[in-house]
Order: structure tokens, then C-alpha cells, then sequence
């Protein structure tokens, strides 16, 4: 399968009816007043291991053929991604490795766990995750779940824009987290199909905002040197995608960066007024809108809530601040 097209995120959701949550679309008045516009949520932290990512887990997984099953995944991930994982092949009775840095989110890891995948463990300082993953592929004949640069990753999480396009709203402004670009690019293939008005922007964190450098550069390009820490752990991706920057690039409007402060700020506000709980990179892209970075043209805005997973440490720090 080469580079995913909108017929392929319509199969992926025919692979995902019956499995994956279709998630909520939230409102809340207090916020539209924050931030100057009707802005609806796509609550994707109630999907099932409380992010989107096991959307396009469960369609890469399904997708197999019988010896592939037999043979066994291996993925790595510093959580979403591995939890999908981890869940999707225990749905499917696929035995699952998971290759987690060491200062992996603790609830993570042990969502990872409870669903019978295997964790190895690595240093992302010291080692590499991408080769660690090729050794048990190449070891065992297992197949490696990219978390975003794979086609059926990526029309799977494009369900997400379905669901969006057909929901009976018209929204004249999108905005989603990027990470390695997997879930933005799924979205664009629908909704460029079914919503082709609707703008599309994404917010990352700062210092780990290669979509804008590159949007701004015209051309796919690396962050810097020693970028600053960040609680996004979910969204920390130095490059974006080699499948998903072509979508990405026609697609996105604009790209917004975001702080740590900024994420806290909109976890409280999510969790105070649409009563969810949000990880700092979950909520990249409602901390976008509710700090007032979209143009106020837009007047009427969705927003994905991407992730829940947080350690109950941040999550204080959050409703603190």
C-alpha cells in the first residue's frame, strides 16, 4: 500500500465500525466566551486507552493477513501509541512487544501492561528505539506498527474527520495536535473529501514545532538543536512524517506553537468546564484556541482532544496553575 487516499480512510472505517468509540462532540458556552468564537470538542481522551491513537492501531492491526497475526507485532511508542497497540492485539489475539523509553508516563506503561503486550524498555538518550524495534522484527518475522508514518495508521485516524464532516456541523476552522503529523493527515484526507471548507490548522509544542519550521521553510525540515523539555511527551517529534508532511503541507492553514503553561492552562479549563482529563499533549490544540492564537474570522471551530493519559502529578499541577 502506498501513500493512503480517502478511499482507504472509508475502509478503515468499516474496519473500526462496531470497535472503535465514536467519539462526542463537547460545548461549552464559558469557553466560546474565552475564546471569542463557537468552539465544539472532539473528545478523542474517550476513545478506548483514552486517546485516538488506537484508532489507527486496531485498522494497521485488522488489516493483517493470518500469518502476519501469527507472526506478532512489535511497536514503539513513550505511550498512546503502545496502548492502542497493546489493546488492539489483544482484541485481535495478536501477540504484541512494545518498545518504551524509560521516562515513559508510569500510567502508560501501565495501561501497556494490562492489556498483555511485553514493555522493553530503552534510553531515548543513549539508544534507539527504531533499530531496537527492526532487531525483535527481524528476530521473530514480527511486523512493526509505526505510530504515524504508515498508511493504515494514518487512514485510520482519518475516521476521526469523518465523523467530524458528518456530525451536521459546518465548521469553517479545525484544529488538531501534531506529532509526527499521523493524526492531522488522516483528518485532512476526509475532510479535504467531505468538509473541503473547513481550514485546517495544528498546534505543537515549542521547541518540537517542526511542522511550522517546515511549513514556513516550504519544505520538510528539522527542529533545532536541544530543543527545550516539555511536558507534551505525546507530541515530541523532531521531523515530520515522510508520508504524512505531503498531505500535511497542501492541508494545513497554519501551525501554532504552544507552552507547557499554555497545555496546563487548558487541561484546567477542560476539565472545570467539559469535565474531561486531558495530558499536556492532548490539549496542544485547545491551548491554541483558548490563548487566542486563531484569527478571529473563524466563528465556528472544532478542536481534538487527542489524549487523557496523565499522571495524577500533572494533572494537579494543572488545576493548581
Amino acid at each position: 500500500m502506498g501513500a493512503p487516499t480517502y478511499r482507504d480512510v472509508i475502509k478503515a472505517a468499516e474496519r473500526l465500525e462496531g470497535h472503535a468509540v465514536k467519539t462526542p462532540l463537547l460545548h461549552s458556552s464559558s469557553i466560546d466566551a474565552i475564546a471569542g468564537a463557537e468552539i465544539y470538542f472532539k473528545a478523542e481522551c474517550l476513545q478506548h486507552v483514552g486517546a485516538f491513537k488506537y484508532r489507527g492501531a486496531r485498522n494497521r492491526l485488522a488489516a493483517m493477513n493470518k500469518a502476519e497475526r501469527a507472526a506478532g507485532v512489535v511497536a514503539f511508542s513513550s505511550g498512546n501509541h503502545a496502548q492502542g497497540v497493546a489493546r488492539a492485539a489483544k482484541e485481535l489475539g495478536i501477540n504484541a512487544i512494545i518498545v518504551m523509553p524509560t521516562d515513559a508516563p508510569a500510567v502508560k506503561v501501565s495501561g501497556v501492561l494490562r492489556d498483555g503486550a511485553t514493555v522493553v524498555s530503552y534510553d531515548r538518550l543513549t539508544e534507539s528505539r527504531e533499530n531496537i524495534a527492526a532487531s525483535i522484527a527481524a528476530r521473530d518475522g514480527r511486523t512493526i506498527v509505526p505510530s504515524y508514518d504508515d498508511p493504515y495508521i494514518i487512514a485510520g485516524q482519518g475516521t476521526m474527520g469523518l465523523e467530524i464532516a458528518r456530525s451536521g456541523y459546518a465548521f469553517d476552522g479545525l484544529v488538531t495536535c501534531l506529532g509526527g503529523g499521523g493524526l492531522c493527515a488522516g483528518i485532512s484526507l476526509a475532510m479535504n473529501k467531505e468538509s473541503p471548507d473547513t481550514h485546517i490548522f495544528g498546534a505543537e509544542p515549542v521547541g518540537y514545532n517542526d511542522h511550522q519550521i517546515s511549513l514556513r521553510a516550504g519544505e520538510r525540515r528539522s527542529i533545532n538543536d536541544n530543543p527545550p523539555e516539555t511536558l507534551c511527551d505525546a507530541i515530541m517529534t523532531p521531523l515530520p512524517g515522510t508520508l504524512t508532511w505531503p498531505i500535511n503541507s497542501r492541508s494545513l492553514k497554519d501551525v501554532f506553537d504552544v507552552t507547557d503553561a499554555d497545555c496546563l492552562y487548558a487541561m484546567k479549563l477542560a476539565k472545570l468546564h467539559l469535565n474531561v482529563t486531558l495530558e499536556p499533549g492532548g490539549a496542544a490544540a485547545m491551548a491554541a484556541v483558548v490563548t487566542g492564537r486563531l484569527p478571529n474570522s473563524y466563528k465556528r471551530v472544532v478542536v481534538i482532544l487527542s489524549g487523557g493519559n496523565v499522571d495524577p502529578a500533572v494533572l494537579d499541577r494543572a488545576m493548581t496553575s
